[in-house]
């Protein structure tokens, strides 16, 4: 096996990973904003900003993921 069809099989599943990492991770940072505001309304508004930029943070990485797996896709060639 080259390094390129190595790399051929691992980028998707590598691209599936982080995908599904970040969906349970966005998942899981909004259920517990959401408690957090049904709980304590009040505090609302700043619950809601530490979710915006923990979910900011969490997409961020999907995309490194996503511009790793295009920079390997042109060593698989």
């Amino acid at each position: 096996m080259t390094t390129g069809t190595a790399l051929g099989f691992a980028l998707p599943i590598m691209m599936a990973i982080a995908a599904f990492g970040s969906a349970l991770g966005l998942g899981k940072t909004v259920s517990a904003a959401m408690e957090a505001i049904g709980r304590q309304p009040e505090a609302a508004p700043k619950i809601q900003i530490a979710m915006v930029i923990g979910a900011a943070f969490i997409e961020a990485l999907t995309i490194y993921a996503l511009l790793t797996v295009f920079i390997f896709q042109g060593k698989v060639i």
